[in-house]
C-alpha cells in the first residue's frame, strides 16, 4: 500500500508538471503566433537581380509614355479626348482659374496613396510653374502641391465600384496600415518628366532603396481581397501628376507644323527635366501612406482639398 505521504509527493510532482506543461504550451503558442505575425508583416528582401528587373520594367514603361506625344501628336491642342470624356467636359474656367468639373461618385473612390510631403512638393511645384506658366493663360491646370501623391492601389474605383460599410472601411484602413508599416523607409528619385498626347505632365520615378512598388502593390492586393481585380495602373509605375495642358499656348502662334509644335513642348519638358531630374524624395514612416476617399469624381484625381477626405494611416 502507498502511504499518505507518498500519495502527497506524487500529487505534488504531477501538479508541478501540469503547471510547467501549461506554461510551455502557452509560450509555444504565443511564440508561434508572433512568428506568423512577423512573417506576415515582413517583406522578403528582394534579390538584386529582381530590383534591376523592376527598374528596367519602369524604364521601358516610361519610355513608352514619353513616346506617346510623338506617336499621337498634341491632341490637347484640339481639345482631345481622355479615357473618359473630352477636356471641355472635365475642366471649366471660374474667376480666371481653371478648375476640374466634379461629378458625384457613388460609392466614393477609395484609394491608397503615397503622400508627397510639402518639403518636397513645393520645390517641384515651383519649378513646374516657372517653366510652364509664362506660356499659358487659363489653358493649364496645375495640381495642388499640397496633394501631390503616388496612387498605389484602389479598394474601389470608378470603373469597378466596390461598396463598403463603415466597419469594412475601417478594416481596410487597418490592413493598409499594416502594409504601410513595412513599406518604409523608401527612397526614390525623379527619373524623367513626361508630357503625354492628352496634355498630362507627369513625374516618373525610380526606386533607390526600400520596398519596390511592385511588392507594395502585391501586399496591398493580398490585404484587400475585395478590391477590383483590374487596377488603374501598371504595378511597376511610380508617377505623380504635375499639371494638365488644355489648349494652345500663346507662344505657339506662328508655329503651324506639328513637328514645330512638338519641338516646342519637348523643349519645355527638357527644361523642367534638367531642373528636377535626380530630385530625391524619402518616406521614413507609415504616416506617408493615406487612405483617400473621393466622393466627387474627376479625371484629375485629388484635385481639390474640399472634395477629398484623406485619412493618414498611422
Amino acid at each position: 500500500m502507498v502511504d499518505h505521504r507518498t500519495e502527497w509527493r506524487m500529487a505534488r510532482f504531477i501538479g508541478r508538471n501540469k503547471h510547467a506543461a501549461v506554461i510551455w504550451s502557452t509560450s509555444a503558442i504565443l511564440f508561434y503566433a508572433l512568428f506568423l505575425t512577423a512573417r506576415r508583416l515582413t517583406f522578403p528582401s528582394a534579390p538584386s537581380n529582381n530590383r534591376a528587373l523592376y527598374a528596367q520594367r519602369r524604364s521601358i514603361l516610361y519610355g513608352k509614355m514619353a513616346r506617346d506625344l510623338d506617336d499621337h501628336g498634341p491632341a490637347f491642342l484640339k481639345q482631345g479626348q481622355t479615357s473618359q470624356s473630352t477636356l471641355s467636359d472635365i475642366f471649366q474656367i471660374e474667376d480666371g482659374q481653371v478648375r476640374p468639373t466634379l461629378k458625384p461618385a457613388n460609392p466614393p473612390v477609395r484609394a491608397n496613396v503615397l503622400y508627397l510631403k510639402p518639403q518636397f512638393a513645393l520645390n517641384i511645384s515651383e519649378a513646374v510653374k516657372d517653366v510652364f506658366s509664362p506660356h499659358f493663360t487659363n489653358l493649364i491646370w496645375f495640381q495642388n502641391s499640397s496633394l501631390y501623391h503616388f496612387s498605389m492601389f484602389h479598394a474601389s474605383h470608378h470603373i469597378t465600384p466596390v461598396p463598403a460599410t463603415e466597419q469594412e472601411i475601417n478594416l481596410e484602413a487597418r490592413a493598409i496600415q499594416e502594409v504601410a508599416e513595412i513599406s518604409c523607409p523608401l527612397t526614390i528619385v525623379l527619373d524623367r518628366v513626361v508630357l503625354t498626347s492628352t496634355g498630362v505632365l507627369l513625374g516618373c520615378w525610380q526606386v533607390i532603396s526600400g520596398t519596390d512598388p511592385i511588392e507594395i502593390r502585391a501586399a496591398l492586393k493580398a490585404a484587400l481581397p475585395h478590391a477590383p481585380e483590374k487596377q488603374l495602373y501598371d504595378t511597376a509605375i511610380l508617377h505623380t501628376s504635375f499639371a494638365r495642358i488644355l489648349g494652345h499656348p500663346a507662344s505657339l502662334k506662328g508655329l503651324g507644323e506639328t513637328s514645330e509644335q512638338l519641338q516646342f513642348f519637348h523643349d519645355l519638358v527638357n527644361r523642367l527635366d534638367k531642373r528636377l531630374g535626380g530630385f530625391e524624395v524619402y518616406f521614413y514612416h507609415k504616416g506617408s501612406t493615406w487612405l483617400a476617399f473621393q466622393p466627387l469624381l474627376s479625371t484629375v484625381y485629388c484635385s481639390l482639398n474640399s472634395n477629398l477626405n484623406c485619412e493618414c494611416c498611422q
